[in-house]
Formats: structure tokens, sequence, C-alpha cells
């Protein structure tokens, strides 16, 4: 179909245009030589941990892709291997592109900032939005391949390419979650409250790592985890239409099927147009970095909703269904203000936590608990909203269309997350290398930023992962043809409770993980303060490999069990208890995922911006002992912001596309029926 070569040449022009906002960065000076040691080490340790991390992936890969070679789906079995491989391969070699660029703009950024705070904010915007459209490129070149290569035959085995996705978005959200705070936490336990030495001090031994842990948490994880909501999105839009004309049903308002699966393809196309008008907009009003975010993303929906609105009055789909498209785009914009609203620099909330931490370390963790727990009912208010809505005007394929309506202009929203890793890693730069005070003031104020767009992209990629799994719940529904969940059901209710319980099973050993790993970094940094002479005078220099190969290989071997929780739980509902179980484990776990993964990113992100609140010079400023306290509740917040809560939108989506992948399996051999 013309479709599918439309979201083609999408896909290729975002590609094309991520290699040129590349060149456009790898043109800017590093600057002293000093400055590009310290990137040059940023990037070997980067490196070193996705190589680590690709060896335990492919073992997975290889296991799964065999076993898909023999599920029972028609003779698909080659197809849907065919396609899981696509998929993995497009998320990873998003992530890969997306962090080798942010490696590389960290000193540029830097550098950047002697030219003034405009110059600085658009080498960070320009290195992000390579990660951006990457991500938005290789998803449409890989889907649309598969549906031009297979044809019909495609819709079958496209969640094959979704799985892939998930895979990879699993293994990088969560490996290098763990790897960041580690390092991140054992960074902050001994620097700040033992040795009082200033953020990104080079006398830390845990500075590196820590540096590291940006790039291959925030931004390599980060990129995986919306490159997957993107993709599987895309492929809940095409596969719910399909299976309402296969079930009789129909599309509400009759819509015919060639136009119903082109719809969402076309307006992840718009989606891009809107999101390459975004970036001018955003170098435009550089000169002030905190409007110039909104001005960004306002541009994209605008922009967005325009174009599908003249869309959908050129196709046979009716005028109501840009409603759900509409109420996509607006959540999109809704759910990144609701999360500033609570967590940035100059809220409300993260100052009281930063007052209540004059009490010392326990008032400012009740308290930072409490905005957390206190900021889940805006976004899921609207959410709730945006559901409503679509179903109200487009029916069950409403959803799926209000969902790739949101994740449109994902190329914008991964733009500006992929900003903050490279602003902290720019400022980590600029300290170590010994930058005059008026570029560090330029590189903090970044980095401030840098932290308020990671938590506000974070409650994107969140909330886009909870409307990605509520369409694919109705794929599953379809898939294992239930026409309802029956609440009353023991069986079903036996799934729900499952399902509500597998968020916190799940978080809780990556939580236990990040405690380990941080444990023996602290033990590390300690030791070399003790053993190598001249070390804090500055007349030494740290072992920073040693302490980026404890966060890697502690972060490798903490992979195992999460990942395995979120591949056999499915499975095993699937074969025990049979599919109504396994719906209601769905049905349990997208509300109890979405609320825990809120309050986790919100508080600790709150925290964060509590304790820099304090470093800025209230209360006391740095070395105080409201200083002290902040980072005791900064370190709690920061396995629940960049570990747990992130990983929570990654183990949502592999259920998910596990419970459709292998619905035939579960039809035919479960114990229960």
């Amino acid at each position: 179909m013309l479709f599918y070569y439309f979201s083609l040449t999408a896909g290729i022009l975002s590609l094309l245009f991520a290699i040129f906002v590349a060149w456009e960065v790898m043109k800017k000076p590093e600057g002293t030589p000093k400055m590009q040691e310290i990137s040059k080490a940023i990037r070997e340790g980067a490196n070193a941990y996705l190589n680590r991390q690709l060896k335990t992936i492919l073992l997975f890969a290889v296991i799964i892709a065999i076993a898909l070679y023999f599920i029972p789906l028609k003779g698909f079995g080659l197809a849907l291997t065919g396609a899981f491989i696509v998929g993995a391969v497009t998320s990873y070699l998003t992530a890969y592109l997306g962090m080798s660029v942010a490696v590389r703009a960290n000193a540029r950024t830097a550098k950047s900032a002697e030219s003034g705070l405009k110059e600085a904010f658009w080498t960070g915007i320009a290195g992000g939005a390579v990660t951006g459209f990457a991500a938005v490129g290789f998803s449409l070149i890989g889907l649309s391949l598969l549906l031009i290569g297979l044809g019909a035959n495609a819709f079958t085995v496209l969640i094959g390419f979704g799985f892939g996705a998930s895979l990879i978005s699993l293994f990088a959200r969560v490996g290098g979650g763990i790897y960041t705070k580690a390092a991140d936490v054992g960074a902050d336990l001994v620097g700040k409250t033992e040795l009082n030495l200033p953020e990104d001090d080079p006398r830390n031994p845990a500075v590196i790592a820590d540096l590291v842990g940006d790039t291959v948490g925030d931004c390599a994880g980060m990129a995986a985890d919306v490159f997957e909501s993107y993709s599987v999105t895309l492929v809940a839009a095409l596969l719910i239409p399909v299976g309402l004309i296969a079930s009789g049903i129909g599309i509400t308002g009759g819509i015919p099927i060639g136009a119903a699966i082109g719809y969402p393809l076309l307006i992840a196309c718009l989606g891009f147009v809107g999101s390459v008008v975004s970036i001018p907009i955003l170098k435009k009003f550089g000169k002030t970095p905190n409007k110039a975010l909104y001005w960004g993303i306002g541009a994209a929906v605008f922009v967005s909703a325009v174009l599908d609105l003249v869309l959908t009055s050129m196709m046979h789909v009716g005028m109501n269904m840009f409603v759900p498209v509409l109420s996509g785009l607006l959540l999109a914009f809704i759910l990144f203000w609701v999360a500033d609203y609570y967590t940035g620099s100059k809220s409300r909330f993260v100052v009281k936590i930063a007052n209540a931490s004059v009490g010392g370390a326990g008032t400012n963790v009740i308290t930072g608990l409490a905005v957390g727990l206190r900021s889940t009912w805006l976004p899921v208010f609207f959410i709730v909203l945006a559901i409503l809505a679509s179903y109200a005007t487009g029916g069950i394929y409403g959803i799926g269309i209000a969902a790739v309506g949101m994740l449109s202009i994902t190329a914008t929203i991964l733009t500006i997350d992929s900003f903050g890793p490279i602003t902290d890693n720019a400022g980590g730069i600029a300290e170590m290398a010994g930058l005059p005070a008026n570029v560090r003031k330029v590189t903090d104020h970044l980095d401030a930023l840098g932290n308020t767009t990671k938590a506000t992209t974070k409650a994107y990629a969140i909330g886009g992962a909870a409307l990605s799994a509520t369409a694919l719940l109705v794929a599953f529904t379809q898939a294992v043809h239930l026409t309802s969940i029956d609440a009353l059901s023991p069986v079903v209710m036996a799934g729900v409770f499952i399902g509500a319980l597998l968020p916190f099973v799940f978080a809780s050993f990556l939580m236990e993980a990040v405690g380990t790993a941080a444990n023996l970094m602290v033990n590390e940094v300690r030791r070399q303060v003790k053993t190598i002479k001249g070390l804090i005078q500055g007349k030494a220099k740290p072992d920073y490999a040693r302490a980026v190969d404890i966060a890697t290989i502690n972060a490798i071997k903490s992979l195992a069990v999460p990942e395995l929780i979120a591949i056999v739980t499915p499975i095993a509902v699937g074969l025990i208890l049979g599919t109504r179980a396994l719906g209601g484990l769905l049905v349990g776990m997208i509300p109890a995922s979405l609320m825990l993964a809120l309050f986790m990113a919100n508080s600790g992100a709150a925290m964060d911006n509590a304790k820099k609140y304090i470093e800025s010079g209230h209360l006391g400023g740095k070395g105080s002992d409201a200083h002290k306290a902040a980072v005791v509740g900064d370190t709690l917040g920061d396995p629940l912001k960049d570990t747990a809560g992130p990983a929570l939108n990654s183990m949502i989506k592999v259920v998910s596309t596990i419970s459709i992948l292998l619905a035939a399996v579960f039809i035919a051999y479960a114990l229960v029926h």
C-alpha cells in the first residue's frame, strides 16, 4: 500500500535529519586537551558498558529467536523471528547512535558555554536531536520494510517487531538505570557527605562512572524505552482495526480497513514534520531555555495538530477521529507541564522539601515521598480523560489512535530528554577541567535545567507506556477472542492480583541491585581515599577505571532476575491459568505500574531538585546540615526516579507483547480454559 512507502520515506528523512544534526554537532570545537581527555574517558566507559551489555542481550535474543521460530503460528515462525530481530536491531542502533553522539556533544557543550547560554543550550539540544530523530527514523524504517516485504502476512508477525524492541528496552533501561544510580549514589554519599567535595570534583574516584551512568541510563536507556513505546503503539494501532474486522465487529464509523491502517502511519509521519519544526523554535528561544522547552513542545503539538486535522478531513475516517489524535497530542504537553509543576527547580513542592531538610534527613524523605504520592492524581486524571474522549469518539480504535497521537512527537521529546545527560556531562567536564566561573555559571544553569527535562520527559514516557499498554490490552483481547474480562471470575481476579503485584516485586529487585552496587562503590571510593596518597590534596589521580568497572559488572550481573520476572510471569499465568487470567493480569498491571512509576519518578526528581535548591545558596547552601539531609533524600530518590520507576515502562510493554505473541500457545495448551 502507498501508506507504507510514505512512512518509509518519513523514516529515511528522519534518520537523515539525525545524521545532519550529528554532523553539525561534530563540527563544533571540543575544547582544551583536558576537556577532551575527560570526554574520552566518559566515551570509553560508556562503550565498555554497552559492549558488555550486548553480550548478555545476544544470549537472551538467540534463545528467544529460536523459540519464536517454533511457535505454532500457521507457518509464520521464520517471519516472526525475522520481525523480532529487526525490532531488536533497530532499537539497539537507536540507543547506540544517540549515545555515541551524546558522549561527544558533552565537551562541545561545555566549550560552547564560553560563548554564552544560547550557544551552549543549542549545542545540547542539537546533540539530543540525534537520539530523537534516530528513534523515529529506525522505527518507521523497520516497520515499513516489514509491511512492504510481508504484505498481508505482516500483521500476523508485527508483534514480533514490538517484542524485539521491548527486549532491548528492558535491558537498556534496567541495566543503564542500575549503573547510573550505583555510581551516582556512591559518588554522593562519600564525596559530598563525608569529604565535602563539590559535585563532579576530579578528586572523587566515582565521578567518571557517574558521568558515564548519565549517558547509558538517561540517553541510551531512555532512547530504547521511548523507541519501544513508539513502535509497539504503532503495532497496536495496526493490529486493532485488523482484529476488529476479523472478529466481525467492524471499526467505529464503518471506516474502511485500508484507511484505518494508513491513518496511524500518516499521523506518525506528520508528527515527524511537527518535530522538525520544533528544532529551530528551540534554537530561537535559547536565551531563555526554560521558555524554549515549552515553545518547542508547543510548536510540535500545534503543527502536528493542524496537519492531522487536514489529514483527517482528507481521509475516509470521519472528522470525529480527530478527537483521539488531539487528545493524545494535548496529553503529551500536559504530562510535561504536570511533571514540571511538581518537580521543577522553582516548584513550590521542591521548596517545601528543601525547607523540610532543615529538620533532618527524616523530614526531607517524608515530605519528598508525600509529594511523589500526591503527584500521581493529575497525570492519571488527564490520562483517563484522554481514554474516555478517545473511546467516545472513536471506539476501541480511537484508543489506539490517541496513543499514536501522543507518541507522534517522540522526536521532540527525546531531543529534550537527551539534552539532560549531555548538559550534566558538560557541567562535570567544566568542573573537572577547571573552566572559568562564567563558564561554570552557564553549565550549572543548563545542568539544573537538564535535571528538570529528564523528570518531565520521564512523565511523558510513563504516560506513553500506559496508553501504549492500554492499546496492547485491546489487541490482546482480540488475539485471544475475549469480548470482556469478567471481574467476578475467581480466575480473572487471581490474574488481577498477580498483575498488580508484579511492578512491586520487579521494582524491589532493581532497588536492591542499586543498593548493593552503590555499597561496593562507596567502599571503593573510601579505599582509594585511604590508599592513594595525596588524592584529596589534588596531588594524585584517582583510579577512575576501577569505579567504572564496578558499576559495569554489577549492573550486568543484576539484569537476569528482573528480565526473567518480566518474561516468565505472563508465560506461567497464560499456560497455567489461561487467557482470562492473563487478561486480568494486564488489567491489574497497567494501572499499578503507572501509579508506582509516577510516584517514584516524581518523588525522586523533586528530592533531587530540593538538593540543588539548597546548593544554589538557600538554607545555608552547600555543606550545611540542611544540605546533608537533602543529599540523603536525593540518595533515596535517585534509584526511584532513574532506575525502578522508568524501568516499569519497559516491563509493562514486555509483558503485554509476550501475552499477544504467545496467544495461540495459551489458547491451545493452557491448563485452565
